[in-house]
């Protein structure tokens, strides 16, 4: 009652203050997601800028050894965070084999972009892992039951048409490592059709520590058949370590920016990862793409900011790249 007291009167007729802080609550809550989500796109830019550049001297399996072993203490504290440690047995999952399935393909996704990026310049391989969410727009009428337009198929060709300009013969690219990242990309569209189909079934915490887990057993299975000849001494693995919590700090940002701004928001921005991917390659590893791959990147851009537009979310909701590695 005194607070009462202490507040100016209010003119009968006067607007209520309410509803105009709910506005500013949600304008700011705006800013922030989107502050979140370019913090976390430039950690996972610098993260594949710095994965590139100690692919020279170590295997892919070391790199994603650190990554998610960086990853999965992060995923510890998540569970720590959500309480619930119970949650993770078998026999109280919903969905369970749907959440293997999940986890399963983001491990292909992890082993085979790694790989690829050994050989590939950066630019080239993050523009083909970007035609994902043109891929899961092809696959929702089958796999989701999502109605495609006619217009959102001409997007999605546009994009394919993009991603063979980057790709075309006698580009030099090498094709082992196109091909895994095409592998990479379309593995990764059904991680996002699978993230759909869990989404409020299984708690993102749990989704998180299950993924972290697949991915430090499964990425590292390669070295059964090559073993790892070279480890990094302490000061390397200690960097190799920072990156990956670089890496799953993003991921963490990325779950931050979602709480606070909706994905149909959030989704055009993505491709700002692509642009710093481009100047990365050009400036840092001396390897710009030529015109047509330009071309080929910008086509790509074009049509996934075009169905991931709000306008469009109706027909083609879907979430680009790299929110869950």
């Amino acid at each position: 009652m005194a607070d009462q007291a202490a507040q100016p009167s209010r003119q009968i007729g006067s607007p209520a203050p309410l509803p105009a802080q709910r506005e500013a609550d949600a304008a700011r809550r705006l800013r922030q997601g989107l502050g979140l989500f370019l913090a976390a796109l430039l950690c996972f830019a610098c993260y594949d800028a710095f994965a590139k550049h100690m692919l020279a001297r170590y295997p892919a399996t070391v790199m994603n050894l650190s990554r998610y072993t960086a990853i999965g203490v992060l995923a510890l504290w998540v569970m720590h965070r959500h309480g619930d440690w119970s949650a993770l047995r078998w026999g109280r999952l919903r969905s369970g084999k749907l959440l293997l399935l999940r986890s399963l393909m983001l491990a292909i996704v992890a082993t085979c972009f790694m790989t690829a990026l050994a050989t590939m310049p950066l630019a080239e391989a993050t523009a083909i892992y970007f035609t994902a969410p043109l891929i899961m727009v092809a696959l929702s009428p089958w796999l989701l039951g999502e109605r495609v337009g006619r217009v959102q198929w001409v997007a999605v060709l546009l994009g394919f048409a993009g991603m063979l300009l980057i790709v075309r013969p006698g580009n030099a690219l090498p094709l082992a490592g196109t091909v895994l990242m095409a592998i990479s990309a379309v593995c990764y569209a059904l991680f996002q059709v699978l993230t759909r189909k869990l989404s409020g079934v299984v708690p993102t915490a749990v989704q998180f520590a299950y993924m972290a887990l697949f991915c430090l057993v499964i990425t590292n299975l390669p070295t059964l058949f090559h073993p790892i000849t070279e480890w990094p001494d302490l000061p390397h693995m200690a960097l190799l370590l920072a990156g990956g919590f670089v890496s799953g700090g993003a991921q963490l940002l990325l779950l931050q920016a979602f709480q606070r701004a909706s994905a149909s928001t959030l989704a055009p921005m993505n491709y700002v990862q692509l642009l710093l991917a481009v100047l990365i390659s050009t400036f840092w590893f001396q390897r710009p793409p030529d015109s047509l791959a330009l071309y080929g990147m910008l086509m790509i851009s074009a049509a996934g900011v075009y169905l991931a537009w709000p306008r469009r979310q109706k027909y083609t909701a879907h979430q680009a790249p790299r929110h869950d590695i």
